[in-house]
């Protein structure tokens, strides 16, 4: 069944994924790349409305450069005064300030003097003045020393004027150097501006400085944050969408696996079924598949356990039914001849029912041996050699001697398996061989090193088997026996274990007759066929 499923599955047709690229699973990678993509708008919006910002604010600076240049040019031209020693004009310099001054409301225009000093100012003209949101008003017991007029600033806001301060000053500097200064700077009270800071110059004399400031800056972050919610929500939109569809590509498919699991675990079922998921090519797929492999084995595991008990019920029914027979039949025997035949007939049913209690223990643990055993390397040619030299260790006269024939060489024959499940496979084809065996005969043990394989046989002299039942002969109990074989000395189930374990051991078990030169039956020959170790 495993073999058949697993070779179904490796059959299967793969569907290539267009995420096959992503690290991990189908499932994980689609779990990445929904996650990555929202991640992957916001940052590609982020970047995008910075680089917009950025562009802005350059070209507010380029702006407010060539108007400053321009205008700086002008008041050169028209109020420096003196030579050789130039100097400007402060109130002439004023007035073409105002006369040119036609900024909007978001640029403000400052005209310096060589020291420093302010000359001209845009607020001036337009009486704009700055304005605050006072405090909460104090109450009266806050009030009780009476009215204090408090002129200097809040804690909180000396710092920003201070920093604000040394920013233009440091800005002045420079560009009374004769440097063209332009950048984003705070005013006092904390907003952004885009500052361009121009000298005025008279061939290499610095007469003063126009600064131009454009306060639309943080309009233009507003803005710009506005700009990203879009992206936003599309990343929400796109998370959500992602949530929705993992929820029923995964967490769906896996309540119906656990409802279907609960089905059979109540006995509602008997295996899970779910086409559906089955025909996913995905982890999801795998694991349904795979659950209704493991039902459909347990559900013919039950069926074989109900047949096998079954079988077990009547294979014990028939010596039971000899054995009360014999016994009821028994007191009324009077001749000790036929008294003694009873007897044997009762000390046959008995060693019978004995030798298939024994055979039924040990299928019933079968399983569970092959389960608990871990597979090791087994020295074949050993293990046979020990099994051979218990039977000859235990021969009475009379009884069928069992030969070994090895398989020479000076390397071990070695394979992978359970040494314990391996040697039950020869007791019972040794046993089953010397019951057909004639007294005093022999049964051969062989041992072959293939190419790939190592290939074990156990042959006798007995009757043969018939060519219809070669292969039913491994079925469980298996009762149809040649002429002159002994009844009752075997169970039926030797053969069938034998083969179980070969199977586990990825191996094969078949029977043959052997033939003489006038093709005429001469024995039966078993052959076990395992994988070498490195095969």
């Amino acid at each position: 069944m495993a073999s058949a499923t697993d070779t179904a599955r490796a059959e299967r047709p793969k569907r290539r994924s267009s995420l096959s690229w992503l690290p991990g699973t189908r499932l994980g990678r689609l779990i990445i790349a929904l996650n990555v993509l929202g991640l992957a708008i916001l940052v590609s919006g982020a970047l995008v409305l910075n680089e917009l910002r950025r562009g802005l604010v350059e070209a507010r600076i380029d702006s407010l450069t060539t108007q400053g240049e321009l205008m700086a040019s002008i008041i050169e031209q028209a109020a420096t005064v003196g030579e050789p020693a130039p100097a400007m004009d402060a109130a002439y310099a004023n007035d073409i300030v105002l006369q040119l001054l036609a900024n909007p409301r978001g640029q403000r225009a400052r005209l310096f003097d060589a020291e420093g000093n302010v000359v001209a100012d845009s607020d001036w003209v337009l009486d704009r003045v700055e304005m605050k949101i006072l405090p909460p008003a104090r109450s009266r017991s806050e009030a009780k020393g009476g009215l204090k007029l408090d002129l200097q600033l809040p804690e909180q806001e000396r710092p920003t004027r201070e920093s604000a301060r040394r920013a233009l000053d440091a800005e002045l500097g420079r560009a009374l150097r004769g440097e063209h200064v332009s950048g984003l700077r705070r005013t006092g009270g904390g907003d952004r501006v885009v500052s361009v800071s121009i000298p005025i110059q008279h061939v290499q004399a610095v007469l003063g400085v126009l600064t131009l400031e454009a306060r639309d800056v943080d309009e233009i972050i507003a803005r710009e944050r506005m700009a990203l919610i879009p992206f936003i929500l599309i990343a929400v939109a796109v998370t959500l969408i992602s949530s929705l569809l993992l929820n029923r590509l995964i967490a769906q498919p896996v309540r119906r696996l656990a409802r279907a699991a609960d089905r059979v675990r109540q006995a509602r079922a008997r295996a899970i079924s779910l086409p559906d998921l089955a025909d996913r090519d995905d982890e999801l797929g795998d694991l349904t598949r795979s659950l209704e492999d493991m039902t459909h084995a347990l559900s013919e595991r039950m069926d074989a356990i109900e047949s096998f008990a079954a079988d077990v019920a009547h294979e014990i029914r028939n010596p039971l039914t000899s054995l009360r027979s014999a016994v009821e039949t028994l007191e009324l025997v009077k001749d000790p001849a036929a008294r003694d035949r009873l007897l044997g007939i009762l000390k046959n049913d008995v060693q019978r029912l004995d030798r298939l209690v024994t055979d039924i223990s040990n299928a019933s643990r079968l399983d569970a041996e092959l389960s608990r055993d871990q597979p090791k390397v087994v020295d074949l040619e050993r293990l046979i050699f020990d099994v051979v030299a218990l039977y000859d260790a235990t021969l009475k006269p009379g009884e069928v001697r069992v030969r070994f024939q090895s398989a020479g060489g000076m390397e071990p024959v070695k394979v992978m398996g359970r040494e314990g499940p391996l040697g039950q496979i020869f007791r019972n084809l040794i046993d089953n061989a010397r019951s057909f065996s004639p007294p005093g005969d022999e049964v051969t043990v062989s041992l072959y090193r293939l190419k790939d394989e190592v290939l074990a046989t156990v042959s006798d002299n007995g009757p043969g088997i018939p060519p219809e039942n070669l292969e039913t002969v491994f079925e469980r109990f298996y009762t149809s026996r040649p002429k002159g074989a002994a009844f009752g000395g075997n169970s039926g189930l030797g053969l069938s274990i034998a083969r179980q374990i070969a199977e586990a051991h990825g191996g094969t078990l078949r029977a043959e007759n052997r033939l003489g030169a006038d093709d005429r039956v001469i024995g039966a020959l078993f052959s076990l066929t395992l994988p070498s170790v490195g095969a």
